[in-house]
């Protein structure tokens, strides 16, 4: 006789979540007790950015990841908007710009010094002024420099270039209900909302048309979330009729019915869902909730394969989720969350555990690096293209060195209005053109210092040809001014 196993077989099987030990919590950080549905944190490789209470008008902490410990309550803090803010989001291409939307109608980005804030932080490069209510949702595009989304309180989802400040695109008719949430696809062609008409939309932003809509995904009043995965695949978490919280997944070409549906519990906190597009792993963390649980997506039913509950004792008030390149590789760590309670940030690890100390390919393919494969304009114009891939196997080093770089290329991009002709063709020039981008993949990929070396020589000599050109300008110009003062001309 052959007996059938009844576990499934997965490496992520025996996950295992830990908090990390008191001294290397934040503490004292007043949490925001503003009533959204939102993370109210976002964190990259650099920093934690924590939306905080403020009298009179909105602020979020942004503290550098190794300054653990008791926050001072004089920690200076990003408090421009005049109202509370909602949701912040760091750019996934330069570790030391982040976006907020705040109840003040506004969306703000944010340049923070390399080393963190000295003194508060009330001058946004850029303000962005088109929503008509509070601006409740702000997500950065995944693969195209300088484009941002957001969605307010009229229902309204604006699409932006942070680089020119202008409203690239407006879709004012598509949701006729408070939107609840909004998640890009892979590369940035379609994004997917939730709404609180229960219905989930997958809509094209530049053609401003919907591909599909699904009419009460989740039949339960309470708030849905919707989230694209890496094949294209729509998950979402919600209510049934009974107040019982679900989990789904719904093939795009075919919404009539979910591929999945689970029921978790009846519980009454919203569920926010994070994706792990590496590993497949689906990270659930409800709003009041004191678990994190986690399942992985796969392509054969049921499709939904729960993993394990991550179980602490407080509930958490909201939650970041660090990207892929931020971990430590060598400890096996394919998640780390920041848990906020209602005085302080609780990092999370979770860890496939492993015997050997060497670099587990399983675990870490390649995953989307700090540079744009897309400038806006390129995007605009109908092109996609998937993140731009880097090797975690040096870990997080040269990534490091790129972001700083990366960072001044965009402060240039970003606060600097364009004027006249000769501003365009320098600053075309400035970011050593996009085919840096394509260039340097060897180096993305873990060719080191030869790579960057050959980056560096690449920016060199485009300056140097800037330079000549500019000169050669300004020689005729001398000539041609010259000739007006002797009366030649």
């Amino acid at each position: 006789m052959s007996f059938r196993k009844v576990v499934r077989q997965s490496k992520f099987r025996h996950v295992f979540g830990q908090p990390v030990k008191n001294d290397q919590c934040y503490e004292d950080i007043r949490v925001s007790r503003v009533t959204w549905d939102s993370t109210f944190c976002a964190v990259n490789p650099k920093f934690l950015a924590v939306i905080v209470e403020a009298s009179g008008g909105g602020a979020f902490l942004v503290l550098p990841l190794s300054k653990t410990g008791r926050i001072d309550k004089a920690y200076p803090t990003v408090c421009g908007h005049t109202g509370p803010v909602l949701d912040i989001d760091w750019c996934p291409h330069n570790d030391e710009v982040i976006a907020s939307g705040s109840e003040d109608c506004t969306v703000m980005v944010w340049q923070i010094p390399e080393n963190g804030l000295a003194s508060p932080l009330t001058e946004p490069v850029v303000v962005l002024e088109g929503h008509t209510k509070r601006v409740g949702i702000v997500t950065w595009h995944p693969t195209a420099r300088n484009v941002l989304l957001s969605a307010g309180c009229d229902n309204v989802v604006l699409i932006w270039n942070v680089g020119t400040a202008e409203e690239l695109y407006r879709l004012d008719t598509l949701h006729p209900d408070l939107i609840y949430n909004v998640s890009w696809n892979h590369n940035g062609s379609l994004f997917c909302s939730a709404c609180k008409d229960k219905s989930v939309r997958i809509i094209d932003p530049r053609r401003g048309t919907l591909v599909a809509e699904r009419e009460k995904a989740h039949e339960g009043a309470r708030p849905m979330r919707a989230i694209f995965l890496a094949d294209g695949k729509v998950f979402t978490t919600g209510f049934s009729r009974m107040s019982e919280r679900q989990l789904a997944l719904w093939d795009p070409e075919n919404l009539e019915e979910p591929m999945a549906l689970q029921e978790l519990d009846s519980s009454n906190g919203a569920l926010l869902p994070f994706y792990d597009p590496d590993t497949n792993v689906v990270y659930v963390c409800g709003k009041g909730d004191s678990s994190i649980r986690y399942f992985e997506i796969t392509s054969e039913p049921p499709y939904i394969h729960f993993l394990n509950t991550f179980t602490s004792k407080e509930p958490q008030r909201g939650m970041g989720s660090m990207p892929k390149r931020g971990l430590e590789v060598s400890k096996c760590e394919i998640a780390r969350f920041y848990k906020l309670h209602e005085r302080k940030c609780e990092p999370i690890v979770m860890t496939v555990p492993r015997k050997s100390d060497l670099f587990q390919d399983d675990l870490y393919p390649d995953t989307a690096g700090p540079e744009a494969a897309l400038e806006a304009e390129e995007w605009v114009s109908g092109r996609d293209a998937g993140p731009i891939l880097i090797s975690l196997r040096e870990a997080y080093v040269p990534s490091k060195q790129r972001d700083l770089k990366v960072s001044r290329r965009n402060v240039l991009s970003d606060s600097r209005p364009a004027v006249g002709p000769g501003a365009a063709r320098s600053g075309a020039s400035t970011p050593a053109a996009p085919a840096s981008a394509a260039t340097p993949s060897s180096s993305l990929t873990g060719a080191g210092e030869a790579g960057k070396l050959e980056e560096v020589m690449q920016e060199l000599r485009a300056l140097r040809a800037l330079v000549k050109e500019q000169g050669e300008r300004i020689g005729r110009l001398e000539e041609q001014l010259g000739r007006m003062e002797n009366g030649d001309a």
